[in-house]
């Protein structure tokens, strides 16, 4: 089976996964990706990693984002290659936006992909995702004493930093 095709990295997941852990999306959009729920991240990318016909060694990035109050949520968007297989796969995780005081929870995907630190730690850091089981997770752009996550839609940024005016 060649597996460089969407369909078949989605027919693969279908046979060892159980239905509600994710839904495809190809026929509507421009780049087709699987949206999992959340309690299926590690498993699934430990499976796509290890199995050799999918060989995923590349996690290429991380993409967080904020649809805002009104919707209540935040996507986690993560994009996999393999590079001696030569195909890719998109990931999305929604997840609650929770508060400032309870913030969204998603596994941690170093112990399968070190590029995962960086890539968490930034959407730890710009849009506030907790990740489970990371190593080392603390603000990597923004001192660690900064209040608030700037990427979130409703992110006031604070009138002074250590009395330092940033805000004109």
């Amino acid at each position: 089976m060649n597996f460089a095709n969407f369909e078949n990295i989605v027919s693969a997941l279908q046979q060892q996964f159980p239905e509600e852990a994710f839904e495809a999306y190809y026929a509507e959009v421009k780049q087709p990706y699987v949206q999992l729920n959340k309690d299926y991240l590690f498993k699934v990318c430990e499976y796509l990693h290890t199995t050799p016909e999918l060989y995923f060694d590349f996690l290429n990035c991380i993409t967080a984002s904020d649809n805002g109050p009104n919707d209540g949520t935040l996507e986690l968007i993560y994009h996999l290659s393999s590079i001696p297989l030569e195909h890719s796969f998109i990931i999305k995780v929604v997840l609650p936006r929770g508060t400032e005081d309870n913030l969204p929870e998603v596994d941690s995907l170093v112990s399968i992909w070190k590029t995962a630190d960086w890539h968490e730690r930034e959407a730890y850091d710009l849009v506030g995702v907790t990740f489970k089981n990371h190593p080392d997770l603390r603000r990597v752009l923004l001192p660690a004493d900064w209040k608030g996550h700037p990427l979130r839609k409703d992110h006031e940024e604070q009138e002074k930093y250590h009395g330092i005016k940033i805000k004109y």
